[in-house]
C-alpha cells in the first residue's frame, strides 16, 4: 500500500544564492511506494547536510532531476519487503549512500564501495533493483544515491543499510554513513596510515575532520591540518587528546606548503585532500614527501583534472590514490568506527555544528555554502 511522506525535492541546479531565498529544495508531499523484493522504508530520524548534496543543488555534480536529496542518516525500520530476513521492524540502522550487490567483481573482491550494479543505479536515480518509489503528483522523482533522506520516510534497498545498537543516538549515528566512513576509512583503509607516520588533511569540512580523527586514533605524528576558515582551524586543534597533538596551516598563507614541510621534517607521509578543489590537491602533492602517497576522496567537477609531473611521480616513487567511501566494508568498518567513538578515540560527536529542521534546509545550504558549519544535521 502507498505511503505517503514529506520530503525535499531538488527540480532545478544552479539556483542563485541564497538558498533561503531562491529556494531549491522544495519540502513536498510525495507518495512513496511499498517496499519491493528486496527493499525497507525506514523512518528517517536524522540526517547530515553534506557537500556532496551541495554539488547537486549548484550543478556540479548533474544528476537526473527532479531528485529527492540526501545521502547520509540514520533511522528505524518501517516495513520490509520480501525476503528481508535480517532485519526487523523497529531496527536502528545508518544509511550507506552505495549499495552493494555482494555479486559483481569488486563485491566479490571485497570492494563493495565499487560495486558496479550499485554506482549505475546510482547514476540512473533508481534503487538497486531499477526502480523508482518516489512519487510526486504521478510523476516519478529520482533517489539520492540510494538513500533520498531528506525527508521523514525513505525507501530502500537493504543493501544500502547497516544495522546500530540502538543506544546511539540518531544525530550521532547518521554522521557513520558518509562522513566518518569517508575520512576515517580514507586514513584506515585507503592509506593504511601507521602509527608514527605523518599526515596532513586539506579541506576541513565534514570529511577533512573525519579524516584527522582517523589519523589521530591511528596513532599518526605529527598531524597537520590545513583550510582557509580559522574557526574549522580552531576546532581541529581541540581535536587531538593533546592541545598540540594537531598543528593547523592557513591555506590562505602564501607559504602554506613550505609551512606543512617544514612542521612534517621536509614532507608528510600521507597528504589527505578532502576539499573537492584541484587547486587543494595539488597543494596535497606537493605537500607530501619523497616516497610519499597522496589520497583524495574530494569530487570536483567532473571535468575538473589535474596535471602530474611524471618524473617527479616516478623518480620520487609517489603515489596518488583516489578513495571512494573510504574503500570501506560498511558492515565491518561502521561497527568499528561505533567502538572506536565509545571508547572515546574518534570523537565524531565534535563535528555536529547544530540541529535544523527540514523546512529550513535551504538555508542550511546557504551556512553550508559559507563554509560557516562541519555538518547540520535535519531532523524531519
Amino acid at each position: 500500500m502507498s505511503f505517503t511522506t514529506r520530503a525535499a525535492v531538488l527540480s532545478r541546479t544552479g539556483a542563485a544564492r541564497p538558498y533561503a531565498d531562491s529556494r531549491p529544495l522544495s519540502v513536498e508531499t510525495v507518495t512513496l511506494d511499498p517496499p519491493g523484493p528486496g527493499e525497507v522504508r525506514v523512518a528517517i530520524k536524522a540526517a547530515g547536510l553534506c557537500h556532496s548534496d551541495l554539488s547537486v543543488i549548484n550543478g556540479d555534480r548533474p544528476r537526473p532531476l527532479p531528485m529527492a536529496l540526501g545521502h547520509e542518516a540514520a533511522g528505524v525500520v518501517e516495513a520490509l519487503g520480501d525476503g528481508v530476513t535480517d532485519l526487523n521492524i523497529g531496527d536502528h540502522v545508518v544509511m550507506v549512500f552505495m549499495p552493494s550487490c555482494g555479486h559483481c567483481d569488486p563485491c566479490a573482491g571485497g570492494r563493495p564501495a565499487l560495486c558496479e550494479p550499485g554506482a549505475a543505479a546510482n547514476g540512473r536515480g533508481e534503487l538497486l533493483s531499477g526502480a523508482r518509489r518516489i512519487f510526486r503528483e504521478g510523476e516519478a522523482v529520482n533517489h539520492h544515491l540510494g538513500c533520498s533522506a531528506f525527508a521523514a520516510h525513505a525507501v530502500v534497498s537493504r543493501r544500502s543499510l547497516v544495522r546500530i545498537d540502538p543506544d546511539l543516538s540518531f544525530e550521532e549515528a547518521a554522521l557513520f554513513g558518509c562522513a566518518v566512513l569517508t575520512g576515517v576509512g580514507a586514513v584506515v583503509n585507503t592509506a593504511g596510515v601507521r602509527a608514527g607516520q605523518s599526515v596532513v588533511v586539506v579541506g576541513l569540512g565534514g570529511v577533512g575532520l573525519a579524516s584527522v580523527l582517523g589519523a589521530l586514533a591511528s596513532g599518526a605524528s605529527p598531524v597537520v591540518a590545513v583550510d582557509l576558515s580559522e574557526d574549522k582551524l580552531a576546532l581541529a586543534r581541540t581535536l587531538g587528546p593533546t592541545p598540540d597533538q594537531v598543528q593547523t596551516v592557513n591555506a590562505a598563507d602564501p607559504d602554506a606548503v613550505d609551512q606543512v614541510r617544514a612542521l612534517t621534517n621536509g614532507g608528510a607521509d600521507f597528504a589527505f585532500e578532502m576539499a573537492g578543489s584541484v587547486r587543494a590537491l595539488e597543494a596535497a602533492w606537493k605537500m607530501t614527501r619523497r616516497g610519499g602517497t597522496t589520497v583524495t576522496a574530494g569530487l570536483p567537477p567532473p571535468d575538473a583534472a589535474l596535471a602530474v609531473n611524471v618524473v617527479s611521480l616516478v623518480g620520487e616513487e609517489r603515489t596518488l590514490k583516489g578513495s571512494y567511501i573510504g574503500t570501506c566494508v560498511p558492515s565491518r568498518d561502521i561497527p568499528r568506527y561505533v567502538a572506536l567513538y565509545r571508547q572515546g578515540r574518534l570523537p565524531v560527536d565534535r563535528l555536529m555544528s547544530g540541529l535544523i529542521s527540514l523546512d529550513d534546509i535551504n538555508t542550511g545550504f546557504d551556512r553550508l555554502a559559507d563554509g560557516a558549519v562541519v555538518r547540520l544535521i535535519v531532523r524531519p
